[in-house]
This record gives structure tokens, C-alpha cells and sequence, in this order.
């Protein structure tokens, strides 16, 4: 009887832990837990609270495969309203999670908590996640790094090992307080003070040579850097001394070897390169990050961030008295290598990581995207001539909702929250990047307008940069997508020759697109992901001045292409 006892207790265990395996194998669920917080932290000789997670400045690398789900549950302890953007996460079906405040979700308010929740579908290598509501990015951020799936490898030679580096900027104030200031006056707001690596200004700062990130590495040894441009509002060219690098990959997605002495990285970008030790090299190098500023006669951080790349042998590493050899960093205003390094990536095209570029197209967009002024009615604002900074895409000014989410608006059926109708054009057609555009033009409407898409439709975007106020170099980020760039160029887009130089075999695939100073860039993806997507500029001073639009792409025929049900803990308005 004990036997038989004995043996059907067995089975049950046994039948247990297959279903408990089976189970596994279809959903592997990594877990986390995000604190949000302020604490002390020292920085340039001063020493003031910051808004951080789990206690650390980087917030936490995360580590997942390609197919696992994610559960991360945030904690809002601070005293602002608080989200999470999970930076190039496809989010397929699973908008709720997407992070941007009040177009996904309602802010966490302080106190509350919510649990983001998704699965990587498809995506192998570099991105990150940060705060999207007010500045709280500047300093609640950290990496998110996908490896390919048990029993596969990278598309390149394995590195020995890998280094996250995290490109930031640090202000000597609270940056809410900074912007909050800039919104008040209708000023520019105050540059930063220093930029960082993985949160360190580096040893060229006062009170840093200490704390100065270090890469150690080994001759002939192959290590990956995976680098993140998580500054707030600057673009930024990196490089190692006296080393080149090979790109594989941005953006999560690889691309064929490109070698480079310099990366250029706009805000939301990530690079993944190759780096080789020298054979039979001693000695210190300093990796080297600096801004690329692309608008003519406008204040910016000129200061340059490093850490130290350090050879190490059986013998004891080398005396940390000796000065790292510094690296020779483009001019601040070198687009000629930011172009050029655009222009070198080509997505990688195999069997295992095919190329899908969408060869016609269902929606034709033009958008303008740059700058404005409004006048200051019975005041002087802070801006030129009295004026308020303002920005737009298509002349049109985006105004957050304040009560509730687009998303949950458009899921529940409640109006007054956005309109559809955002234009497919500019509503008035100019010498986009003439000298002196017309003052008529300077001044755009204010609205919260989406655009309609038909699931799976093909869509095609004309990006085209204006000269109204400044022409710059714009990071443009669409949430929920990738998008194929299959052309880009200086001057005004012309829709008879240009298309005819478009790239439609292996053009870069990213979520960020850097759209050239007084020029434009050409995007396609398949509206294959219902849900509210933002897209806007990743220089967070021009998304406050309102550029930005959103794409409502609605459901698809079958459940598998309907977005799913809200959770049951999405914060309330």
C-alpha cells in the first residue's frame, strides 16, 4: 500500500513539474522591482537629493533574453508624478506599458505603484529604460540589454565580455526646478553642467578624478561596448583613443560591421560596438564623449565627459598617476561626421535577421518638425524679443491631456480628450530651409491631434526640418515601432528625385532617427501594433515645447492583432 502511496505521489510530482516546465518554456517571466526615489548624491563638489531608482545613479541594467517576458513593478516614492519608458520596446499589443504620461497612462502619483509588463518579441541587443513625465529623465535611467535566445548567438564574433556605457547629463540643480523655470518665463532652459559616463562626469570635472568610470581590458581580447545616449537634450559624439570601433548593431537590431573612430549617438539612440585590444599594449585610454550641436548661435554644454580604458597584464596594472591618452573628438559643429556616420549603417540581412523594408506605400506623410514663437500677451516672456519658445510638427503644437491618457480615451470611447485629423501635410507649403522664413510662419496652433492608421497599413514619413527661429539636427522617436530610414539629405525633400536615391534593400532599422540640421529623412514601418504611439523629438526641451504627435493605429481582424485589456492596476487620473 505504501508503494502504491508512494508511487502516485511520485506521478502527481512528476506531472506537476512537467506542466510547471511546459509552462516555463512558453513564458519565461523575469521579475523586478523599481524603488523610486530621492536620495543624496554627490556630484562636481556638491552634494543635493536626486530623483533615482532602487539607490543607484544609472538605475539598474536589466538583463533578459529575446522572448522573455518582463515584470518590472515600480514603487513612486518621490515627490513628482512619475512613468516608465521601456526606450524601444515593440510592445506588441501591450501599449499599457509603453510609459509615455498621460498618452499610454496616467501618471503614478506619489505613493502610488503599477507593474509594467511585456514581452520581447523579436529583439536582440541594446536599449534602455527611463522616466517619461517632466525632467524626471535626466537622472532615472538605466539599460536594458536583450540577448538572443538560449541556443543562438550574436551575428558576430562572441566578445569576451561587455560593458554597458551610459552617456548622460548632470545639472548642479534639481532639473524639474530647471524646467519648471523655462516653462514659466517661456525661456530656453539652463544648459547642463557637466555630461557623464554611467554617471560619472569623469576626471577633466572638479571632485571626479576618483570616482571616474574604468573599462578594464586585456590584450587581443574583444570586449562589446553597448552604448546609450541618455542625455536630456544634447546629441554627442563619442570615441576611444587611439582604438577603432566596429558597429554591429543600433538600436537593437544589428547592422553590418561598420568601423568608425567616432559614434555619433543622438538622445534615445544606442550603439553596440566592437572594440580589440591591442596586442602586447600597456597603458591608459580615455573614452571621450562630447556634444554635437548642430543650431547655430545657441547656448549648449561644451564640457567633455571620460572614463578610462585600461590594458591589463600579469603584471600590476598600470600606475593610476599616468594620464590617459586623450582622444582627438570631432568639432562640436562637425556634421560632416555625424552625416557620414549615418550614412555607414546598413541593416545586417541575413537568413536569421531578414530585412522586411516595406517596397510600396498605403500613407504618404510630410511632416515639418522645428521650432516657433508665441507672443506674450500683456508680458514679456523670456524668449527672443519678448516671445515664448514653442515647437511644432506640422504646425501644430502638442498639448499633453491633463485628466485622462489618449490611449485609455480611445480603449473606453470617451471624448474631449484628443481629435483625429492630424494634417498629412503642413498646411502651408515653403522654402522650408530658406534663411528667412516669413514671420507669418513662425507662430503654430496648439492641439492634442492624432493620426488615424489602418492596421497593417504600409506608411511612409517625409521628416523634413524647418529653419523657423533655428534649423537643428532633430532625434525623432516613434514609440512602439521600428522604422526602416531609406533616405535622408540636406535641403528641402523633393518628391520626384529624391525617392529614386531611397535605400529599399538594407537601409538602417531603428526607433530614433536623426533628422540632419536643414534637411530631411525618410521612415517606412507596416502598422502592425494597435495602440496610442508618440512620436516627438528626444531633445526633452523640444518635447515640452510641443514637438510631438501621436499615431492611434487601430485593431486588427483577429484577437492576436487586438491590443490588449488594460490591467487591472493602470494608475487612475
Amino acid at each position: 500500500m505504501s508503494m502504491g502511496i508512494s508511487s502516485a505521489r511520485i506521478l502527481a510530482l512528476v506531472v506537476c513539474l512537467t506542466f510547471l516546465a511546459v509552462t516555463a518554456l512558453a513564458e519565461h517571466v523575469i521579475r523586478h522591482t523599481f524603488v523610486i526615489e530621492a536620495k543624496p548624491v554627490t556630484r562636481l563638489c556638491k552634494t543635493h537629493n536626486v530623483i533615482i531608482v532602487n539607490g543607484q545613479f544609472p538605475g539598474p541594467t536589466l538583463h533578459v533574453r529575446n522572448g522573455d517576458t518582463l515584470s518590472v513593478k515600480v514603487y513612486n516614492r518621490a515627490q513628482y508624478n512619475a512613468t516608465v519608458h521601456w526606450h524601444g520596446i515593440r510592445q506588441f499589443r501591450t501599449g499599457w506599458a509603453d510609459g509615455p504620461e498621460f498618452i499610454t497612462q496616467c501618471p503614478i502619483r506619489p505613493g502610488g505603484s503599477y507593474t509594467y509588463r511585456f514581452t520581447i518579441t523579436g529583439q536582440e541587443g541594446t536599449l534602455w529604460w527611463h522616466a517619461h513625465s517632466s525632467w524626471l529623465r535626466a537622472s532615472v535611467y538605466g539599460a536594458l540589454i536583450i540577448h538572443p535566445r538560449l541556443g543562438t548567438t550574436y551575428p558576430f564574433t562572441a566578445p569576451h565580455r561587455e560593458t554597458p556605457i551610459m552617456l548622460g547629463e548632470w545639472w548642479n540643480r534639481n532639473p524639474i526646478d530647471v524646467v519648471n523655470q523655462a516653462t514659466r518665463t517661456g525661456a530656453a532652459p539652463n544648459v547642463s553642467d557637466a555630461y557623464t559616463i554611467n554617471g560619472q562626469p569623469g576626471d577633466l570635472y572638479p571632485c571626479s578624478r576618483r570616482e571616474t568610470f574604468r573599462v578594464p581590458i586585456y590584450n587581443e581580447e574583444i570586449h562589446l561596448l553597448r552604448i546609450v545616449n541618455a542625455a536630456l537634450n544634447q546629441e554627442l559624439f563619442f570615441t576611444v583613443a587611439n582604438h577603432k570601433l566596429t558597429v554591429v548593431a543600433v538600436d537593437a537590431s544589428y547592422t553590418k560591421p561598420f568601423r568608425t573612430k567616432t559614434v555619433k549617438l543622438g538622445p534615445g539612440q544606442t550603439t553596440d560596438v566592437l572594440l580589440r585590444g591591442a596586442r602586447h599594449r600597456v597603458g591608459r585610454y580615455y573614452m571621450a564623449a562630447r556634444a554635437y550641436d548642430s543650431a547655430q548661435g545657441v547656448p549648449f554644454d561644451n564640457t567633455t565627459t571620460t572614463a578610462i580604458l585600461e590594458y591589463r597584464t600579469r603584471r600590476p596594472p598600470p600606475s593610476s598617476s599616468f594620464r590617459p591618452v586623450m582622444p582627438i573628438l570631432p568639432a562640436y559643429n562637425d556634421t560632416r561626421t555625424a552625416t557620414n556616420f549615418a550614412r555607414g549603417l546598413r541593416s545586417l540581412g541575413t537568413r536569421e535577421h531578414p530585412v522586411y523594408v516595406p517596397q510600396t506605400v498605403d500613407e504618404s506623410l510630410f511632416y515639418t518638425i522645428g521650432l516657433g514663437l508665441f507672443n506674450c500677451p500683456n508680458q514679456s516672456c523670456g524668449g527672443p524679443n519678448g516671445t515664448r519658445f514653442t515647437a511644432s510638427m506640422n504646425n501644430i503644437s502638442f498639448v499633453l491631456p491633463s485628466t485622462y491618457s489618449i490611449l485609455q480615451a480611445h480603449y473606453f470611447g470617451k471624448k474631449g480628450v484628443f481629435t483625429t485629423g492630424f494634417p498629412d501635410n503642413p498646411p502651408v507649403q515653403f522654402n522650408y530651409t530658406a534663411q528667412n522664413v516669413s514671420r507669418s510662419l513662425w507662430s503654430p496652433v496648439r492641439g492634442t491631434k492624432v493620426k488615424v492608421l489602418k492596421y497593417n497599413a504600409k506608411v511612409q514619413v517625409i521628416l523634413q526640418d524647418t529653419n523657423i527661429v533655428n534649423a537643428e539636427n532633430h532625434p525623432i522617436h516613434l514609440h512602439g515601432y521600428d522604422f526602416y530610414i531609406v533616405g535622408e539629405g540636406f535641403g528641402n525633400y523633393n518628391p520626384r528625385t529624391d525617392p529614386q536615391k531611397f535605400n529599399l534593400v538594407d537601409p538602417p532599422l531603428r526607433n530614433t532617427v536623426a533628422v540632419p540640421v536643414n534637411g530631411w529623412a525618410a521612415i517606412r514601418f507596416v502598422a502592425d501594433n494597435p495602440g496610442a504611439w508618440l512620436m516627438h523629438c528626444h531633445l526633452d526641451v523640444h518635447i515640452t515645447w510641443g514637438l510631438a504627435m501621436v499615431f492611434l493605429v487601430e485593431n486588427g481582424p483577429s484577437y492576436m492583432t487586438t491590443i490588449e485589456s488594460p490591467p487591472p492596476d493602470l494608475p487612475v487620473c
